[in-house]
């Protein structure tokens, strides 16, 4: 299987960034459009309190600052429960918004969603994947298959942050 057909939604710079609304941690709603006019970083990842994710979302947490500081927010998508990112985000003292995706409708409309290779096998499941969203609403660059160790970093470099 090659990368092109990983997911069979693939997003591009220009596209609209699929809107969703989504309740984070505490059951509150989130939603993409509350931060039109702003900069926003959506990364879904697979699941909380992994390895992988973890270390991706404290380096999220640890880059949050420069990233706000730069007109980027944060926000993470994972199917879990908002009672499990509760858990994730007290657990691991993160500073970030995570929200709540069970029916994993937004994972499949950014293309985040679908057959993937896990350990050399084809499973289907979250594709760790990373979109900037411009201030208008639409995707400024689309990472798909990112690898969750040194991820924040290189895309801050991307991006021209220190």
């Amino acid at each position: 299987m090659s990368e092109t057909d990983v997911a069979p939604v693939r997003l591009s710079p220009g596209d609209p960034a699929p809107a969703f609304t989504l309740p984070d941690a505490k059951g509150n709603a989130v939603s993409l459009a509350d931060h039109r006019g702003r900069r926003v970083i959506v990364y879904c990842y697979p699941a909380a309190l992994t390895p992988g994710c973890t270390t991706q979302a404290v380096d999220f947490t640890a880059a949050a600052g420069h990233l706000a500081q730069a007109g980027l927010d944060i926000i993470g998508i994972s199917p879990d429960e908002p009672d499990k990112l509760l858990r994730f985000l007290d657990k691991e003292e993160l500073g970030i918004t995570l929200v709540s995706d069970p029916d994993k409708a937004v994972l499949r409309a950014y293309g985040a969603y679908g057959p993937k290779k896990l350990y050399g096998k084809e499973v289907v499941g979250v594709i760790r994947s990373t979109f900037i969203v411009d201030a208008d609403g639409r995707i400024e660059q689309a990472s798909y298959n990112v690898k969750a160790t040194g991820h924040v970093a290189k895309l801050m470099r991307d991006l021209g942050i220190d």
